[in-house]
């Protein structure tokens, strides 16, 4: 299960870290900046997400990024989060150059000309409306973010709050964003597949040695206070059934409580044998639909409940079921059973994950960036070993209604 790796880290603070493979003749070069919405100022959000279009629209010496790449055989694509911005290319490892290549130049020299800008900016817009605004239900996190949250960033979902922070970006706003984000002091590295060690090392050291830390500090991230009254918030839309969603604060990546609130959702709401599928959906007559999972964010997060009604069938009524399902779980006992079967699960999933060389690759940049890649072997092996008495204390920590933010989201004349 573990994945093995070499790590080095340059003079600049680039982090590098080497997973050979050599049943591969491919190899993937992941670099992940530790930038997400969570760096993101009321006024200007979705700027990370924004930047990672603009990372794909050229730099100094390669005008077209994905061209470059297409000529040697290779792929890439990106994502964002809450809490980072994840650049993946994957390529012959023969032309393994041509990746250090691209990613140090739009790393030190980004194109930010105003027609860019000005692309990317009507890309994202796009992306807005037809993912979020024309869609049944897209908005709901919009909303469930806003009432759970009053000062953390996690206020808002990547995409940004609102279209009009997107459209009032400034050139200043942008350039700021890329100086103080993007530099090899805030990145991690990862080399996976049929590459050698030294030669990663070499090609590192030639095309990112030079490039110089940030100079910019980062902003404070304002922290979130306990949440002491239940939050309601009623939403209608034009969508075919009412829709619930029951959101409750939760600890962060690294804290104690967040393994446990991710076995409370697994063992509440995994799989067609769970309880609130067997209860809400199989046995009762107002879910269409219902789940139970976690936000995973690094700062404290939110533990979700969400579900769709049967047509006909309100979000209120639906809460009600819900909470007695969860109130009967909080004076139950976790049954060994279904512990070691939620907990093979997760085995079931690692080993599924680690298969693909990508994911190899992702996983031990993301443990990384959270301070150790061991962490990746580690907290797993830390959430097989919790008791279920540690599950259900935390479980009435969290799962009390005082901490719990609620939108009924309804069907416009429903």
């Amino acid at each position: 299960m573990m994945i093995n790796y070499q790590k080095f880290v340059l003079n600049n603070g680039l982090e590098v870290l080497v997973h050979e493979d050599h049943s591969s003749k491919i190899a993937v070069v992941n670099i992940l900046y530790k930038v997400g919405s969570r760096n993101e100022i009321p006024g200007k959000t979705g700027l990370a997400h924004y930047f990672e279009h603009l990372m794909f629209g050229g730099s100094k010496n390669a005008p077209v990024f994905d061209a470059a790449l297409e000529r040697v055989g290779g792929s890439c694509n990106a994502f964002t989060n809450t809490d980072i911005t994840n650049y993946y290319v994957t390529l012959p490892a023969v032309n393994l150059e041509t990746a250090f290549w691209l990613e140090s130049d739009r790393m030190f020299q980004l194109s930010l000309t105003e027609k860019t800008i000005e692309t990317q900016r009507k890309v994202v817009i796009e992306e807005y409306k037809q993912r979020y605004l024309n869609q049944p239900y897209g908005d709901v996190f919009h909303h469930v973010r806003d009432l759970a949250f009053d000062q953390h960033p996690n206020k808002w979902p990547t995409i940004g709050k609102d279209i009009d922070d997107i459209v009032g970006y400034r050139k200043e706003d942008v350039e700021e964003f890329y100086l103080t984000h993007y530099s090899p002091d805030n990145a991690v590295m990862v080399v996976a597949g049929g590459v050698k060690t030294e030669d990663v090392k070499r090609l590192a050291e030639k095309w990112f040695g030079e490039i110089p830390s940030s100079k910019f500090p980062k902003k404070t991230i304002p922290q979130e206070l306990p949440q002491t009254s239940k939050k309601v918030k009623t939403v209608e839309a034009e969508v075919p059934t009412d829709a619930l969603y029951k959101v409750y604060h939760m600890p962060g990546k690294m804290q104690d409580g967040y393994l446990e609130a991710d076995l409370i959702t697994d063992i509440i709401g995994f799989g067609r044998s769970s309880v609130l599928e067997q209860s809400l959906v199989k046995n009762g007559h107002i879910f269409a639909s219902v789940g139970a999972y976690i936000l995973g964010t690094v700062d404290p997060g939110l533990l979700v409940f969400s579900g769709k009604m049967e047509k006909g069938q309100s979000a209120e009524n639906a809460e009600k079921a819900l909470d007695k399902v969860v109130k009967d779980f909080l004076q139950s006992q976790v049954e060994e059973e279904v512990l070691s079967k939620v907990k093979n699960q997760a085995e079931a999933m690692k080993t599924y994950e680690s298969v693909q060389l990508l994911n190899r690759a992702m996983s031990l940049a993301y443990y990384a960036h959270l301070g150790d890649a061991e962490l990746y072997q580690t907290s797993y092996e830390k959430k097989t070993k919790i008791p279920s008495h540690q599950i259900m204390e935390w479980a009435n920590t969290i799962l009390k209604e005082e901490n719990s933010s609620v939108m009924y989201y309804k069907a416009k004349g429903g």
